[in-house]
């Protein structure tokens, strides 16, 4: 976003709790690997630093199910080249974008300061320095709090009744654990994103430039199988060697991880009121956080920079503030919905013998009628040009049609192959849906 106003002839100060990334190790244990897709790939264009991501970025044009018999199954997102999400870590990418907001005049970045308060009206930010102690107070014209799902700006307004905010919990936590390099190389296929799913929990893996891959495991806080289980020294290698034995045997210090990497929570934030005085705005996580399931989080926010730059381009700042928050709510309601119920399709929709047969037939579907039947999750991650709250609606109407479809012509199912009676059935039901 400073990339952004500083291209369009504004001062921009950017103001970061965290030390510089480029003086201090990356985080470990907490990160959650990123997976770019349409929307953020947009996004980094617009400001002229997707070229430098491309050493980086690993494509992954699909998913590799891993069952409990180490059997793998590869099912690719969509059909076409442009259908691919790109792993890439978040450290490389925070690098990456600070060099480049550092090396524009127009932007000064100042680190180790945490926000502590601030004054709606006259748009001042009360400021202590992490590393003296100071208290600071500085003034601003435009206020964009784009700190994340725990936001400080987003707790100032709420506390001065100009915003409504609720924290819905996940009741599964995550852990995250590296998978090393094996001989030099790839221990998994580099080009996919790995799912275990086991019904109730799941663990995934990305691929990192380095060769490692970038293991999380969601598991409930309690129960049968979770994470209140896992405390005794030993248990975390005998429930990987049950559960996920293939990726057991990856990680020789399994043990010394899961002991080292924190366990942190999940949940979405509900928001009402991203803006204030038309001055204060609520930008990011820090007014619509979702859960990862739908890899959409950092693309969402993304997006919501260029719909802001673009709402800027008018002049009217004000105008701008609330316009946003009109035109991208519904989109992040809907987002937040649907990474939801990925997380289901994830860790056990995907081990239905239906799932894969239903897949062929959105592809079917797709390939019969372009641009009108797209399955949700490419309009999600592969069409900026449909909104979340659109690919909703139209996902919707699909999944009608897909068990009308199934119900009238089960042999389409099982063949993935559309009869001419099963098209003119297609046909009249999207013309119906309005699609």
């Amino acid at each position: 976003m400073a990339l952004m106003l500083a291209q369009r002839g504004h001062r921009v100060h950017v103001r970061e709790r965290r030390p510089d990334p480029r003086d201090a190790a990356p985080e470990r244990g907490r990160s959650i690997n990123l997976a770019l897709s349409a929307r953020g790939l947009t996004a980094l264009s617009q400001v002229g630093v997707l070229e430098r991501l491309g050493a980086v970025m690993i494509s992954m044009p699909g998913r590799m199910l891993h069952d409990e018999q180490q059997q793998l199954e590869f099912l690719p997102y969509g059909q076409g080249e442009r259908e691919v999400n790109y792993s890439v870590s978040r450290s490389q990418l925070n690098r990456v974008l600070i060099e480049a907001a550092a090396a524009h005049p127009a932007i000064e970045l100042t680190f180790h300061q945490r926000c502590v308060d601030l004054d709606v009206p006259s748009g001042t930010l009360q400021l202590r320095d992490e590393q003296s102690g100071q208290l600071l107070r500085e003034p601003t014209e435009l206020l964009l709090g784009a700190d994340g799902a725990g936001s400080s700006v987003r707790h100032a307004l709420v506390r001065r009744g100009l915003s409504r905010s609720r924290d819905v919990p996940l009741p599964h936590d995550y852990k995250e654990l590296t998978i090393p390099p094996s001989q030099g190389g790839f221990a998994l296929e580099p080009h996919a994103l790995h799912i275990w799913p086991r019904g109730g929990f799941m663990l995934i893996a990305l691929p990192n430039a380095d060769r490692s891959f970038t293991a999380t495991l969601f598991l409930p806080r309690q129960g049968e199988f979770s994470f209140e289980r896992l405390q005794a020294a030993n248990a975390p290698r005998a429930f990987f060697e049950r559960q996920f034995a293939d990726a057991a045997g990856l990680i020789p210090d399994l043990a010394e991880q899961f002991s080292l990497h924190p366990q942190s929570q999940l949940g979405t934030i509900e928001c009402q009121g991203w803006q204030a005085a038309g001055r204060v705005l609520l930008l990011g996580d820090a007014a619509h956080a979702v859960v990862p399931f739908h890899g959409q989080g950092l693309n969402c926010g993304f997006e919501d920079c260029v719909v802001l730059d673009r709402l800027l381009a008018h002049g009217d700042c004000s105008a701008a503030l609330s316009a946003f928050e009109g035109e991208r709510q519904p989109n992040t309601t809907a987002l937040a919905e649907m990474a939801l119920e990925n997380y289901l399709e994830m860790r056990d929709g995907v081990r239905s013998p239906q799932f894969a047969p239903r897949k062929a037939l959105q592809s079917a579907l797709e390939r019969a009628f372009p641009g009108r039947f797209i399955p949700r999750y490419s309009m999600v991650t592969f069409h900026a040009e449909i909104s979340y709250a659109e690919a909703q609606r139209r996902g919707r109407q699909q999944e009608l049609i897909l068990d009308r479809l199934t119900a009238e012509f089960p042999g389409e199912l099982d063949s993935g192959v559309l009869s001419d009676p099963a098209l003119t059935c297609a046909r009249d039901l999207l013309a119906k849906a309005g699609l």
